[in-house]
């Protein structure tokens, strides 16, 4: 997920250089956003939600500033928290990475670069759709390689 985080934040750069994003908060959040599976392993295999808050206190409790431990809680509540753009790119490389489609959380990104770059809205759409597809592509080659290492001990 990391690496789509990453992949996402220099797509954004370098197309959309007047919008103003933390990469490095998001590549710390890409990293970190599912740190409280830790607590709760059922959910390293299974749905559940109990991770986010549990991550967001483990990274306090270690000392991370509130700004970066946020990412662990947020990654899954982008529709319901008043979110910045670093939270968007985490949840939606959240998604993408295994070629899971989103339009709210998607149309929550176009409408942010369509207010930093005054494009046409249909545009940010279409280049966003572009990139989401192209990494999307590889999610086979992503969960096959993530289901060679099992969550369960047998």
């Amino acid at each position: 997920m990391h690496d789509v985080a990453a992949h996402l934040t220099a797509w954004l750069a370098e197309q959309y250089p007047t919008l103003a994003v933390n990469h490095d908060a998001v590549l710390f959040g890409a990293a970190t956003h599912d740190i409280g599976k830790i607590v709760h392993v059922e959910e390293l295999s299974g749905p559940g939600s109990r991770h986010e808050p549990a991550g967001r206190q483990l990274l306090l409790d270690a000392g991370i500033d509130s700004s970066l431990a946020r990412f662990a809680a947020t990654h899954a509540s982008w529709q319901t928290t008043a979110v910045e753009i670093e939270d968007l790119i985490v949840s939606l490389a959240d998604k993408i990475w295994k070629a899971k489609r989103v339009p709210d959380l998607e149309q929550l990104v176009v409408d942010r670069l369509v207010a930093a770059s005054g494009q046409e809205p249909w545009q940010a759409f279409l280049n966003l759709d572009d990139i989401l597809d192209t990494i999307a592509a590889d999610a086979d080659h992503r969960l096959a390689f993530q289901n060679v290492y099992p969550t369960t001990t047998s």
